[in-house]
């Protein structure tokens, strides 16, 4: 596969998740970088594992997917894992394990010079739970040159223990890209000082407007997605599929939308992607299936 100039950092957690039938590689960032990489794109991802037979297993499976640079080993913590049930619908619900690997990633000088030359990134709010990562992150988004279209993704993932407003809010301050979910929106418009009583969409574009944001992606499962800009808003229907499971739907959706405004497509196309691609998704089992031909080279 050819390989675009564009670099695309993911910050955050690696993981095991413990599924029914065994364990899978995953982790939100994990899975954006293994998809930006389907589509072309030179991914990295930045995280970290322990020096224990899941943290080596995790590292050969990201060596095999070229996402192994800048992964740190952390010899006194366990590598990350995360027990997975679904419901009857293939919902999963999460158990995250806390003191781990990723919850200490350290900085380092490849890492200063990962920032000065990546064209985006995406990173989290779970992996801002510890201050030894948050650290390693926001040091990485403040080493990140500003303009030259690059983009900074905040993909909020709210997971008990909750973020503390102030880390939401140092979140949105480093962000030009918003994703969230009608879940989420609510949480983080308070955080920010907006009446509860918003409708959702109004809330969005409040949100977007207040934080200066290139754009804002707001997801509503069943009920489609939206996507609103300063110019522009975006809806789209979520298409009927046969579910396997939702594990890293939403990251796929995350890692088309971006790797397609890369590619210098609007914002219109870059949804209609997204949603092409994590729909396909979700009727394949585990978070990072080979995406077929027609979705990665749609953008070329």
């Amino acid at each position: 596969m050819q390989t675009h100039t564009q670099k695309v950092a993911a910050l955050g957690e690696v993981l095991w998740d413990m599924l029914p039938e065994g364990r899978r590689l995953g982790g939100a960032p994990a899975n954006f970088a293994c998809h930006v990489a389907q589509f072309g794109l030179d991914a990295c991802l930045v995280s970290a594992v322990g020096d224990d037979e899941p943290g080596h297993a995790a590292l050969s499976e990201l060596g095999r997917r070229g996402l192994d640079r800048y992964i740190a080993v952390v010899p006194d913590r366990p590598t990350g894992t995360v027990g997975v049930q679904f419901d009857a619908a293939g919902i999963p619900a999460y158990e995250i394990h806390r003191g781990v690997a990723w919850d200490f990633i350290p900085w380092t000088d490849a890492l200063a010079e990962l920032a000065a030359g990546v064209q985006a990134v995406c990173f989290g709010t779970l992996a801002l739970r510890s201050p030894a990562s948050r650290q390693t992150l926001t040091r990485f988004l403040d080493a990140m040159p500003r303009g030259g279209g690059r983009l900074r993704v905040l993909d909020v993932n709210l997971r008990p223990p909750l973020p503390s407003d102030d880390t939401v809010i140092d979140a949105l301050a480093r962000c030009n890209v918003l994703k969230l979910n009608d879940e989420e929106l609510p949480r983080v418009a308070v955080a920010v000082g907006l009446p509860p009583d918003l409708p959702p969409e109004e809330t969005a574009r409040r949100l977007r407007a207040d934080c200066g944001l290139r754009a804002l992606i707001l997801t509503c499962g069943a009920r489609g997605s939206h996507v609103f800009t300063p110019d522009a808003e975006s809806h789209l229907a979520t298409p009927h599929v046969d579910v396997a499971d939702t594990v890293g739907a939403g990251d796929s959706f995350t890692a088309a939308f971006t790797a397609a405004l890369l590619s210098g497509a609007d914002v219109t196309k870059a949804h209609r992607l997204a949603v092409r691609t994590s729909a396909y998704v979700c009727t394949q089992h585990g978070a990072t299936p080979a995406l077929p031909a027609d979705i990665t080279q749609a953008i070329r």
